[in-house]
């Protein structure tokens, strides 16, 4: 069993790696109203402008460069500004 303090350790790490947030493959959101780490969960929350985006069907977070750290298939319409929280959970899994 992983300790505690080693999943922290890559939260922090996969915290680190991501840089922005692309809302179907065209909006780019890099700007976090808050983006931490608490123990083994990254939160993050970030406003989607209802002027750019009515309807979020892909939410993708890249690194820096624009490559894809994890990508997932949604269904968010957008009818006012958003502010969406987004939490990624490290942890052990048995195969």
């Amino acid at each position: 069993m992983m300790k505690a303090r080693f999943l922290t350790e890559i939260a922090n790490y996969t915290n680190t790696k991501i840089a922005k947030v692309i809302l179907n493959d065209t909006v780019e959101i890099a700007d976090f109203t808050i983006k931490q780490v608490t123990e083994s969960t990254i939160g993050m929350q970030y406003m989607i402008p209802s002027s750019q985006i009515s309807l979020v069907t892909k939410i993708e977070l890249a690194d820096a460069s624009g490559r894809v750290i994890s990508s997932n298939e949604v269904y968010v319409p957008i009818a006012s500004d958003t502010l969406l929280l987004h939490t990624i959970q490290v942890k052990e899994a048995a195969s």
